[in-house]
């Protein structure tokens, strides 16, 4: 019985080591940071805001492969930063749309790049699914009142102008075929549904729903603070609301199918030189245990989902993830589209 005790405090060292994690992530061809996560010396000497002595986070388990696949992710424009325990039971949109969305759709056959590398739980090709993942995020709807607006990921897209009914919700899910690469802004005709690319060269999310855990609710506005500071001193320009969403929308686009697909795309590589970043609050995306949670969104379809993120962390989470493109493995939980073959950072095309 010892014996098997040890074996299993081997395993669970040697699961958690850094570099055992680098090595495999590096091995499916992510790209990762050599550098550490913390810039600054513990005990803190540069005046971190840190979290309270009661603040306890998990860090005895394996973190990385704690995030569930999914086809598309949703973040539903409230105004709010705190939300009731389960928001898909607790009426509006986003149990609506959960209502309507069949996780049973069918998906396009996934067509491999030739260079075949090992899997790891957690970091996954969206196109292999067909689930959708809900959140609510703190942003106000851009649009008239009693309308919707939702952020939509990997495609990094924004639509609005969704009533919030039950026709509202199968209105949206129609845009939402998991069997399209890309979203095309390809509402029906007399839809109120708008969109457009997001404005943004980097989204991120903070989870806030401190009714599923009180240490979300600590941990978002720190890290907030923490990255507006980081980021405006690298040259950043920060929003915590919704701005520069310039008209006509996708859906006015006078083109092919193609050739507004070739519109979207070409977009979304112009915004990585602009140095804009919107912050959020999102409801609960799973792993309080791991707080801080914070999940960072770039155009490129890519995005990474850290836990354990204190104010210590975010310096480096700026230099290394949202500028250089590089993974940091000790604060992975997993992400999307993080397997690289033959590029050096996230943000290559």
């Amino acid at each position: 019985m010892i014996g098997l005790r040890k074996l299993k405090a081997w395993v669970l060292r040697h699961e958690l080591d850094p570099e055992n994690i680098r090595a495999q992530l590096s091995a499916s061809a992510v790209p990762v940071s050599t550098a550490g996560c913390r810039t600054c010396a513990d005990p803190c000497e540069e005046g971190h805001g840190d979290y309270p002595g009661r603040f306890t986070v998990d860090m005895e388990t394996q973190m990385l492969g704690s995030v569930s696949p999914f086809r598309r992710q949703i973040l539903i424009c409230t105004g709010k930063t705190d939300w009731d325990m389960e928001i898909t039971w607790a009426g509006g949109l986003a149990g609506l749309i959960s209502s309507t969305y069949s996780k049973t759709r069918s998906v396009s056959s996934h067509q491999p790049n030739g260079t075949q590398v090992p899997p790891i739980t957690g970091i996954f090709d969206p196109s292999e699914f067909s689930e959708l993942s809900i959140l609510n995020g703190n942003h106000k709807s851009i649009c008239d009142e009693n309308l919707e607006t939702v952020l939509v990921f990997p495609d990094f897209m924004v639509v609005s102008g969704i009533p919030p009914t039950r026709e509202g919700a199968q209105m949206f899910r129609d845009v939402l075929d998991p069997n399209l690469p890309r979203m095309l802004g390809s509402a029906e005709a007399g839809s109120t549904l708008k969109t457009w690319v997001l404005p943004y060269s980097c989204v991120i999310t903070f989870c806030s729903h401190k009714r599923r855990d009180k240490r979300c609710g600590i941990s978002a506005p720190k890290l907030e603070s923490a990255f507006t500071e980081a980021l405006q001193r690298q040259g950043w320009s920060v929003d915590t609301q919704l701005e520069h969403i310039i008209d006509p929308p996708l859906e006015k686009f006078s083109g092919t199918a193609e050739e507004k697909d070739a519109h979207i795309l070409q977009s979304l590589k112009t915004l990585r030189t602009g140095k804009k970043v919107l912050l959020s609050y999102n409801s609960h995306m799973g792993g309080h245990q791991y707080a801080g949670n914070c999940i960072i969104y770039i155009p490129g379809g890519s995005s990474v989902w850290y836990g354990r993120v204190s104010p210590h962390e975010v310096e480096s989470i700026v230099t290394n993830t949202i500028e250089a493109g590089l993974v940091l493995p000790e604060l992975l939980r997993g992400g999307v589209n993080l397997s690289k073959p033959g590029c050096r950072s996230l943000h290559d095309w």
